[in-house]
């Protein structure tokens, strides 16, 4: 390891900001690590959307799902609920590819972690299906959870088994994941927008499989163009400095020709192609921009 932290460490600690590990990655091999305690599982929030996207990937390559599937074609039995509304304004015409960017047409965004704690309906994907669209899919970025809950369902309904279960033969197991924790809906369908359970470690394993397009000891575990398309600016999005850098398939833009899965709470795997890296972070911390603000002006000039 060649990489210091001390640096990152300290202007975190000075901010008080709550970061709990962190590893660097450069030329496939360890430069850097760090933990408050020790490095455990933890719940990744958000970051597990970028894992579902892998899914999608994988089910489309197997010929189960393409980016113009609409809800309506996996469940037509919530679909044409709303009458008098033109067809662009219907659910069950969201395709796939506007749902994996986070355009379906919502400006609120159903199924948010207070909502689904509270929700009566166990069928969260008939109770999606049943809100009206605000607006026509794919003009607008609107950031949603019930969005990618939902693409977790497709793919469910498209390859016969949970995210998760699709996922374990096919990612978890080659990257060296073991019982993979991943909360469920009441239905039992992966989460998917949220949930999953690993640890920095095993986060920093998956930003090095990014950052090598799918390819895992000399096996290809993802299709590389579906990583190219999914980690590549798909819509313009506003926010502050690294949430205003447009948004591909589950994945965020960052400054410096990096993208990132980030996750609530200050979960982050930023993949840096241009320096053949990877910065993995786990934090107990809201201010997630200045998490990132630390890695660009601490770790990045070091690589």
């Amino acid at each position: 390891m060649s990489i210091s932290l001390s640096g990152f460490v300290d202007r975190v600690s000075g901010q008080r900001l709550n970061v709990l590990s962190a590893r660097v990655l450069q030329h496939g091999a360890p430069a850097a690590a760090w933990d408050l305690t020790r490095d455990e599982r933890r719940l990744q929030h958000s970051v597990s959307k970028s894992f579902t996207c892998m899914a999608v990937g994988l089910a489309i390559a197997e010929g189960k799902l393409s980016l113009d599937a609409k809800l309506q074609d996996f469940f037509p039995q919530y679909a044409g609920g709303h009458v008098g509304a033109p067809p662009d304004m219907q659910p069950g015409e969201l395709t796939l590819y506007n749902l994996l960017r986070m355009s379906s047409g919502h400006d609120s965004p159903p199924l948010w972690a207070e909502e689904r704690a509270s929700l009566q309906e166990k069928d969260w994907v008939k109770y999606y299906m049943s809100l009206p669209l605000d607006r026509p899919q794919g003009e607008k970025f609107t950031y949603s959870s019930g969005d990618t809950f939902v693409i977790s369902a497709l793919v469910q309904a498209a390859v016969g088994e949970t995210v998760k279960d699709y996922l374990t033969p096919r990612l978890f197991e080659p990257l060296g994941i073991k019982d993979v924790s991943w909360e469920t809906s009441p239905l039992g369908v992966t989460l998917g927008c949220a949930g999953l359970s690993i640890s920095n470690e095993e986060l920093s394993r998956f930003g090095q499989l990014l950052l090598q397009k799918g390819m895992w000891e000399g096996k290809q575990l993802v299709p590389a163009e579906w990583i190219e398309f999914a980690t590549r600016k798909q819509i313009d999005n506003e926010g502050s400095p690294d949430w205003s850098q447009g948004y591909g398939c589950q994945f965020w833009m960052c400054r410096h020709d990096a993208y990132r899965a980030d996750g609530a709470h200050g979960q982050l795997c930023v993949v840096i192609p241009g320096k053949n890296a990877v910065i993995a972070v786990n934090s107990e911390e809201d201010d997630i921009q200045g998490i990132l603000d630390a890695v660009w002006a601490e770790i990045l000039p070091q690589l």
